[in-house]
């Protein structure tokens, strides 16, 4: 049996696993089974909390499509409120994932996590592109709801263009005001849109201020909710923090 606990952050939904003490299977097959909406437990990705020397642990981030994949914003949060919640650390951590050292502070169900350093957007043909952690274009649209982020996405993602490039995550900005914007996010790796996107809408804001004007402090809304991110602006974009809730859902075993 496998101990597993549920966590979502703004609708983004994880299986994190405490694998301090190792023996958890991470083969493709298993963790897309547990992922699986249908036949497993159901979630956009599966987090595994382990040791890492110097570290207050290290997170592993895979795929609802089995493959261990680049950083996860929502997932990092969510991943600092479970080690919270095991007593790893109290407010203040340090952990390591795959693109780096990352601090972190939980305030009661809200937690703030520091993100890589942002070195330089690059402009598309159809959109802006940069990387906090995982590739993410950035799409400015006049009317988000109505959008087809699936298809439109799906499209993008698919095209020889980037796949050349290894895939791209698309995300669909639209400006309501100079602190506020909307996003909408094609996600890699789980193949469709998705409620909320920590790296996206990280990528999202720093285009937003960059190439729109707008505020270095954004609120961002998502489909599964409100996300804050904030960041300063010399010779790279650094400082950069995701602000946000991260909730437990529930907890069971697997065979």
């Amino acid at each position: 049996m496998t101990k597993f606990f549920k966590y979502q952050g703004t609708g983004n939904d994880f299986v994190m696993i405490d694998n301090r003490e190792g023996g958890f299977d991470d083969s493709i097959k298993n963790v897309e089974f547990l992922c699986h909406r249908r036949f497993g437990i159901g979630a956009d990705g599966l987090i595994l909390i382990e040791n890492a020397d110097g570290f207050d642990f290290k997170m592993r981030y895979f795929n609802a499509d089995g493959k261990e994949g680049s950083m996860c914003g929502n997932g990092g949060r969510c991943a600092v409120k479970f080690a919270s919640d095991l007593g790893i650390f109290e407010k203040q951590a340090t952990f390591i994932a795959v693109d780096g050292p990352h601090h972190a502070t939980v305030d009661q169900g809200e937690v703030s996590l520091g993100m890589i350093d942002v070195e330089e957007i690059f402009d598309e043909t159809n959109g802006y592109f940069l990387n906090t952690g995982s590739p993410h274009l950035v799409i400015f649209e006049e009317d988000l709801d109505n959008l087809d982020v699936k298809t439109k996405g799906a499209a993008i993602r698919y095209s020889d263009y980037w796949v050349g490039k290894g895939g791209v995550n698309v995300n669909f900005v639209q400006i309501i005001d100079h602190e506020n914007i909307k996003v909408r996010t094609y996600e890699r790796g789980v193949e469709d849109e998705t409620y909320s996107c920590g790296t996206g809408v990280t990528a999202a804001a720093i285009a937003s201020s960059e190439k729109k004007g707008l505020s270095q402090k954004l609120n961002i809304q998502t489909l599964g909710g409100k996300l804050g991110v904030s960041f300063q602006r010399g010779q790279k974009f650094s400082e950069i923090l995701l602000n946000g809730p991260a909730i437990f859902v529930f907890e069971g075993e697997v065979l």
